[in-house]
């Protein structure tokens, strides 16, 4: 596998992350299935972190590739990516102490800090996309 390949299975990741976490907001929401929540949950976490492995991979290798884009489209870019880093830095712990409440029972200290981990950590996904996109597909 080449490098290249690299940030597209790393997208992949990201991707599937960001979809086992509506599925599992859909199993505790909907149907109120804990084991099925609790597994799609902890499937998005391994995904992303597997995401997080790729991504050191590539850019350890190959380092940064600067936005070609110039005008509106870069402060567009530019603004998606800082909230990027600033909310990714801010899930990844976020996200473990979610996943250690609930799988501890914790119930009463999970749910309240999930109402803000799920929505922040879509949002990471779904920009993490936005700027592969941007970043390898538009140039």
């Amino acid at each position: 596998m080449s490098l290249q390949n690299l940030t597209m299975l790393s997208t992949a990741c990201i991707v599937l992350s960001g979809a086992s976490l509506l599925l599992g907001w859909y199993f505790i929401r909907v149907r109120r299935a804990i084991t099925a929540h609790r597994n799609t949950m902890l499937s998005a976490t391994a995904l992303a972190a597997l995401f997080l492995v790729f991504y050191v991979i590539y850019h350890a290798n190959v380092g940064s590739k600067p936005f070609p884009g110039h005008g509106a489209i870069r402060a567009v870019y530019l603004t998606i990516l800082f909230t990027h880093v600033v909310l990714a830095a801010v899930i990844l712990p976020m996200a473990l102490v979610t996943a250690r409440r609930g799988l501890r029972g914790r119930f009463d200290r999970h749910v309240p800090l999930a109402r803000w981990t799920l929505p922040l950590w879509m949002y990471v996904s779904v920009t993490g996309v936005v700027i592969y996109v941007m970043l390898y597909q538009l140039y």
